[in-house]
């Protein structure tokens, strides 16, 4: 039997399949390394990344919620140069794009980070403008699109040839507003959703239950958040999408299917992937072919999971 060809190609970047874990569900790829070949993927989106190293905010900053979790992780992170040093090498060994999450306080902030992640020589960098549970810089580019266009054109200029991806803030009013001014200001592609700004309470000390107060909400929650936004996103620019959120079984996936049978071609093969992690193992199923053939049969039934990913392919 011949081998099937399972490659894409996102933002000029080829892919030998369309598997990419979504930043901040894998780490650096070490620890899942011990229970899953890194190979089998087509991505990794690495952990989110800032120009120094970041401790994080102090704790609790994880808050479990009836459909997800809570975060106020606060990108801990070792620092772009350690990154380089000691995780992209480690990553070079396997067989797998590497997409580096940036994260700045300043647009100025993201330029160097773009120049020394292009010098490193990584295949995309997906620019974080949108990660609520920092008090500075994020929120604020993700929120207005002036400043998301600025921090993308710098990006842009500092990259080099590497692709620069942009990931969006669903907490917004209108995502497409936001989406237009980062195509405008030169954009390969873009990723969303991020997550959605929220809180809890411990009713018996009748404080937020996060040292920081909120946290960004992610689990099956925002999938109709998801899905809506990556419609609204889809007719608004040309931009190829990476689609992420709440999914995680395969009524989920069927929603997503709804769309692309709106906006597929006849004849166009659609790809639908649908990939969970647990803390020993990954599993990914592949669902392929002409868009008629993938009936509701074929989407298989999954377990749910805390950290989900999907990337459609159109």
């Amino acid at each position: 039997m011949s081998k099937v060809d399972q490659s894409v190609v996102l933002a000029g970047v080829r892919m030998k399949n369309p598997v990419v874990v979504a930043s901040g569900t894998f780490g650096f790829g070490r620890e899942y390394g011990r229970f899953y070949d890194l190979s089998e993927l087509g991505g990794i989106c690495c952990k989110g990344l800032t120009l120094c190293r970041r401790e994080g905010n102090p704790p609790p900053r994880i808050a479990e919620t009836p459909m997800g979790i809570l975060n106020s992780v606060g990108l801990q992170n070792p620092g772009v140069d350690a990154f380089i040093a000691e995780e992209l090498p480690e990553l070079r060994k396997h067989d797998l794009a590497v997409i580096a999450n940036i994260s700045g306080n300043t647009p100025e902030e993201y330029g160097v980070m773009c120049e020394k992640l292009s010098a490193a020589g990584v295949d995309m960098i997906e620019v974080n403008i949108s990660c609520p549970n920092v008090k500075a810089g994020g929120l604020a580019y993700g929120t207005k699109p002036e400043l998301a266009a600025e921090v993308t054109a710098v990006a842009k200029a500092h990259a080099g040839r590497v692709p620069v991806m942009v990931k969006l803030s669903p907490n917004v009013t209108d995502v497409t507003e936001i989406a237009r001014a980062v195509a405008d200001a030169g954009a390969d592609a873009l990723s969303l959703i991020n997550t959605l700004r929220g809180m809890r309470i411990d009713v018996n000390t009748r404080r937020p239950i996060l040292k920081m107060n909120t946290g960004g909400l992610s689990g099956p929650a925002v999938l109709p958040v998801a899905v809506r936004m990556v419609w609204e996103v889809a007719q608004a620019v040309a931009l190829p999408i990476l689609g992420m959120g709440g999914v995680s079984k395969g009524e989920d996936a069927a929603q997503l299917r709804a769309y692309l049978e709106t906006h597929l071609r006849p004849g166009e093969t659609a790809e639908l992937w649908n990939l969970w992690v647990s803390d020993i193992r990954v599993r990914a199923f592949r669902l392929t072919g002409p868009l008629a053939d993938l009936d509701a049969d074929a989407l298989v039934q999954m377990e749910e999971r805390e950290q989900t990913c999907i990337t459609l392919t159109i």
